[in-house]
């Protein structure tokens, strides 16, 4: 067989490794060739494609981002976008398409295969952790400790001040990174999109914080809002093709009113892209070269329309619709459990 594999949305580190797996055991097993789509749906609209056999792999395992490129290409969006990715395909002698990529990425592999019969098999890469029917994503894990790293910085440049410290993560809908990063690195304050804040409530912590001769980190994901009311923030005008706001601001927001309302200096802390980049974690190399082995696996057993997912320790098959038909949010039992150590 001669299969396609494209990356698409938010790069994030374990692309190269899923790429990797994937091409030696194609070759080396089942005797398959490779051809790579570059930057992401984009790629595949254009014809525009890389070869992919083993010297191309070689060594990709430990780098971030991805060999292939990416995008936040919708191919639905252009008229003529499905009607080009079948010719592509039909040119380049593709049977079986790989994509990987989170929501976005896998909404348009389900769609193409459902509506148009394009033979496609997902894998979920999403920092954010939001996917249903996996336990775990990519990438998550090496943001996690990016951000937990910054959290363990910050704490003593807060204290030598004696100022607020807001830390604003990725998250547009689901707080998974604050969460887990914010409890690993001892934050005073996590704020979730899954929760709204009252802002007096905050404030609170922070003050019962500096009573007890510390200086608070406030961990908030960049989807966080207040209880009052929906916040107008910079870049809110901006939406990609899939019709997502480019979010950034919360933080800036949420340490001017920290400031004001407690007297208390408060500073904020923009992770941004800096979580996506750098070399995967060796949970996300593990889990993205499995994921690797077993989308080829599912290629060469035809099982198509389906999204390789984490279960456990074990990696299963999923349909590609279940896998997007919701997202995976933070469930309120586990943000309780992060309350105790609020203040």
């Amino acid at each position: 067989m001669r299969v396609g594999m494209l990356t698409g949305g938010g790069d994030c580190p374990g692309l190269n490794a899923v790429i990797r797996a994937a091409v030696r055991k194609g070759v080396q097993d089942y005797g398959h060739e490779f051809i790579g789509y570059r930057d992401g749906w984009r790629g595949l609209v254009q014809g525009s494609t890389v070869p992919l056999g083993i010297p191309a792999v070689r060594g990709i395992l430990p780098r971030g981002g991805t060999v292939l490129g990416s995008s936040r290409t919708n191919p639905f969006k252009d008229p003529d976008g499905v009607h080009r990715i079948r010719e592509n395909l039909a040119k380049d002698d593709v049977d079986a398409l790989i994509a990987i990529g989170g929501e976005d990425t896998l909404g348009v592999a389900a769609r193409l295969h459902e509506e148009h019969g394009i033979r496609c098999v997902g894998v979920p890469k999403t920092i954010d952790n939001d996917l249903s029917a996996t336990d775990y994503t990519f990438g998550f894990d090496t943001a996690v400790n990016i951000a937990t790293e910054a959290i363990d910085r910050l704490h003593t440049t807060a204290e030598s001040h004696m100022r607020v410290l807001v830390v604003e993560v990725m998250g547009r809908h689901a707080g998974w990174i604050a969460l887990h990063s914010g409890l690993a690195g001892g934050a005073n304050v996590i704020l979730i999109p899954e929760q709204r804040f009252d802002l007096d409530e905050v404030c609170g912590w922070v003050t019962s914080r500096f009573r007890a001769s510390y200086a608070p980190i406030v961990v908030v994901a960049e989807g966080a809002m207040p209880q009052d009311g929906d916040l107008v923030l910079k870049g809110a005008a901006a939406h990609d093709s899939f019709g997502h706001v480019r979010l950034s601001g919360v933080g800036e927001w949420l340490a001017k009113e920290i400031e004001q309302r407690t007297g208390k200096e408060a500073r904020t802390i923009v992770l941004g892209h800096v979580q996506r980049g750098g070399t995967p974690s060796a949970f996300d190399r593990w889990l993205a070269t499995r994921f690797g082995l077993h989308a080829i696996a599912a290629v060469r057993d035809g099982d198509f329309g389906r999204m390789v997912a984490l279960r456990g320790t074990d990696i299963v098959r999923v349909p590609l619709r279940d896998a997007t038909a919701r997202l995976k949010t933070v469930p309120p039992g586990l943000y309780e459990e992060a309350r105790t150590f609020f203040g």
